[in-house]
């Protein structure tokens, strides 16, 4: 199984990338979880570009495409959804790409509950299939928690386990 994940943080040292990569050193045998790491090329959104999108577009358009399933982590920025995530989605509503596609949201800041909101809600509008089972907040405590720490850590690392068992299904 492929699993794509997507942070919605360009941030260097970011907890949301690095909790995705601890949700990639945790996968089962079998089931692969790659980061998507261009979000950063990705244009504004531009409608009149939908049916010729840039060459960045496409690119994320078919990591999608080939994921047998998507592990999104995203911060929340005033209240919403990160600029570049809101962005690259909006890239994606014509194309079905998220059509059934099995779905996680992992929160990295469980304070943070504007922004998983809508970001579960624009999921749903794309006809994604959301795991409920496998939407979680994680609580990283220290914060600055790298990689190693949070696999080594069983409060993290039963969470993340958890919620990719119930996304693999």
């Amino acid at each position: 199984m492929n699993i794509l994940a997507i942070s919605g943080s360009l941030r260097q040292g970011s907890s949301n990338t690095t909790l995705l990569h601890a949700a990639a050193a945790l996968a089962p045998e079998g089931v692969t979880i790659s980061l998507y790491e261009r979000l950063g090329e990705i244009p504004p959104f531009n409608p009149d570009l939908d049916d010729h999108a840039p060459a960045s577009v496409q690119h994320f358009r078919d990591a999608l495409r080939d994921a047998d399933a998507v592990l999104i982590c995203s911060p929340e920025y005033a209240h919403g959804v990160s600029g570049v995530m809101k962005n690259a989605l909006d890239w994606t509503v014509s194309t079905g790409v998220f059509t059934q596609k099995p779905v996680a949201l992992l929160n990295a800041a469980p304070w943070a509950t504007f922004a998983h909101g809508q970001l579960k809600e624009t999921i749903k509008t794309m006809d994604a299939h959301i795991v409920e089972q496998a939407c979680v907040a994680v609580r990283i405590l220290p914060k600055n928690l790298d990689v190693s720490g949070m696999v080594a850590s069983p409060e993290i690392a039963d969470t993340l386990r958890a919620a990719l068992a119930a996304l693999i299904g």
